[in-house]
C-alpha cells in the first residue's frame, strides 16, 4: 500500500496511519480505495476487533486531493468511486476509532466523522472550508455536522470555513477527550485495546444501535435495542459474562 502504514501495536487493535506527508494527507480516490480494502480485510479478520486511523503530529488530513477534484466535470463527478468508498468506511462494523493531531479539515473532517470516537490532541483544527472554493461538503460534512451539534453550528462553521478548536470540538461532542499532542495515538490505542477485550457481538450490535438514532423514531430505536439484547441473551459471550462476575474472574470472550 502506497498511501497508507498499518500495524498493530496491541493485540487486537490495528493501527492505520495516513502516508501522503508532502500532500498533508489530502484524500485522493487511491487513499480512500486503500483505506476501504483493508478495512474490508479487517471486516473479515475475527483476531481485529478495534481499528485506529490516523494522520501524523501536524497533520490528520488537509482535505480532498484538489489537482484530482479540478480534472472532474459534471459528467465525471456523477461516475466518481467517492460516494462508494465512503458508504464502504461508514458500513465498517467494528469500533473505528480516529486519532486526530493538527489539520482535519473538508474530507478530512468527513473521515474524522466517520468515527464511532474521536479524539483529538491539543493541536487539532477541524474545519470545512469547502465554501472558499464556491463548493460545499460532499461527503456527509453538513449531514453528519449537524446530527453532532446541530444546525445552527454546522450553517455557521459550513458557511464560513471557520476553524474549529479542540476544545471547541470537545465542547460540542465532535470529539471525546482532547489529549497531549505526543499521547494522542497512544491514548486511542490504549482505548482500542480496552474496547478489544470486550465480547465483540456485543460490540457490534451497540454500534448499530447507535449508528441508527439518526435514521428511526425512539420507537424504533428502542424495539431495535431489544431485538439486540434478546439476540445477545443465546451468545456463548453473554453466559460467559455473567459466569464471570459471579465467580468474580476475568471473562474471556470468544465472540460466539
Amino acid at each position: 500500500m502506497e498511501y497508507i502504514k498499518t500495524s498493530s501495536p496491541k493485540s487486537g487493535v490495528i493501527l492505520i496511519e495516513l502516508n501522503r506527508p508532502e500532500k498533508r494527507n489530502a484524500l485522493n480516490n487511491a487513499t480512500l480505495q486503500e483505506i476501504t480494502d483493508y478495512l474490508q480485510q479487517l471486516e473479515a479478520d475475527s483476531s481485529v476487533k478495534a481499528v485506529v486511523i490516523t494522520g501524523n503530529s501536524q497533520c490528520f488530513a488537509a482535505g480532498a486531493d484538489l489537482n484530482e477534484l479540478s480534472k472532474l466535470d459534471v459528467v465525471s463527478i456523477q461516475q466518481d468511486l467517492r460516494p462508494q468508498l465512503w458508504k464502504r468506511i461508514d458500513e465498517f462494523s467494528k469500533p473505528l476509532i480516529m486519532a486526530i493531531n493538527g489539520y482535519a479539515f473538508g474530507a478530512g473532517f468527513e473521515l474524522a466523522l466517520h468515527g464511532d470516537i474521536v479524539l483529538a490532541g491539543e493541536n487539532a483544527q477541524f474545519a470545512l472550508p469547502e465554501i472558499g472554493l464556491g463548493m460545499l461538503p460532499g461527503a456527509g460534512g453538513t449531514q453528519r455536522l449537524a446530527r453532532l451539534v446541530g444546525q445552527q453550528l454546522t450553517m455557521r462553521w459550513a458557511m464560513t470555513g471557520e476553524m474549529i478548536s479542540a476544545q471547541t470540538a470537545l465542547q460540542h461532542g465532535i470529539t471525546s477527550q482532547v489529549c497531549p499532542v505526543g499521547l494522542t495515538v497512544q491514548y486511542a490505542v490504549e482505548l482500542a485495546e480496552k474496547i478489544a477485550k470486550q465480547a465483540p457481538l456485543a460490540i457490534r450490535v451497540i454500534k448499530q444501535s447507535l449508528k441508527s438514532i439518526h435514521e428511526v423514531t425512539l420507537s424504533q430505536g428502542l424495539k431495535l435495542e431489544r431485538q439486540h439484547f434478546v439476540w445477545l441473551a443465546a451468545t456463548q459471550d453473554r453466559q460467559e459474562g455473567i459466569n464471570a462476575f459471579l465467580e468474580k474472574r476475568k471473562p474471556e470472550f470468544r465472540g460466539v
